[in-house]
């Protein structure tokens, strides 16, 4: 309930305060379970990308960020799940953690380049959000968000009003899971996986309207962190 009464008194505030466009919203599945995938250039992304959608979105979000009681209600009030990132294999207790919300028919939303974006381009998209739409077998939405940047500056903890930000859901993205896995070994392709990866990265690229780099933006583990990670990074 805290979610949507949340979303319900910050709708309208937003839709005052900035100049926004949500495009593409109709590829967003009526039902089921998705990954949502999109840009990431500010802390806000996590804010505007709900609050562009119907449906609820959960994200995954650092254990510490529930144990301060100033973010605490904040991250259980937008449906985070807090998971450990500290020892053991934490890119495997994430995808883990997705696997389950995925399950039960839900949608996750991941930023498939681990960190904020510092240079207004997108970077190489990391393989975990293929790897999770193949074991789970659930198309990938991607999404460009554009303009929080500017809103919300690396480092700001306050937003500035009245500058545009256009969120865009571009049609899903669905694997032919034959071709993802070696027909010698049986295992699951790294080099498809890499390919669909690109692919998906391109198509955010174009919806973001923004350029377009190979090289990785951040050096953190292989775990697709939602608004947790980005004050982390």
């Amino acid at each position: 309930m805290a979610y949507w009464g949340l979303k319900a008194i910050l709708w309208p505030v937003f839709r005052l305060l900035f100049r926004w466009r949500i495009e593409g919203s109709e590829n967003v599945p009526s039902s089921g379970p998705a990954v949502i995938a999109a840009s990431h250039q500010s802390f806000c992304d996590s804010l505007f990308l709900p609050l562009a959608m119907r449906r609820r979105l959960t994200f995954l979000a650092k254990a510490e960020y529930f144990d301060a009681k100033r973010t605490a209600w904040l991250f259980r009030a937008l449906g985070q799940i807090p998971i450990q990132r500290q020892g053991g294999d934490a890119s495997a207790r994430a995808l883990a953690t997705a696997r389950a919300v995925l399950k039960e028919g839900k949608l996750i939303g991941l930023y498939p380049e681990g960190t904020r974006s510092t240079d207004g381009n997108v970077h190489r998209g990391r393989t975990g959000v293929a790897r999770l739409a193949l074991e789970c077998g659930v198309p990938v939405v991607p999404v460009g968000i554009s303009g929080t940047a500017r809103i919300q500056p690396r480092g700001s903890r306050w937003f500035r009003p009245f500058l545009p930000v256009r969120v865009s859901f571009g049609p899903p993205m669905t694997f032919d899971s034959a071709q993802l896995v070696d027909a010698a070994t049986g295992r699951t392709s790294t080099e498809r996986l890499r390919s669909f990866t690109d692919q998906l990265m391109a198509e955010i690229s174009r919806l973001a309207d923004r350029p377009y780099v190979d090289e990785v933006a951040g050096q953190q583990s292989e775990v697709d962190l939602g608004p947790a990670e980005a004050s982390a990074s």
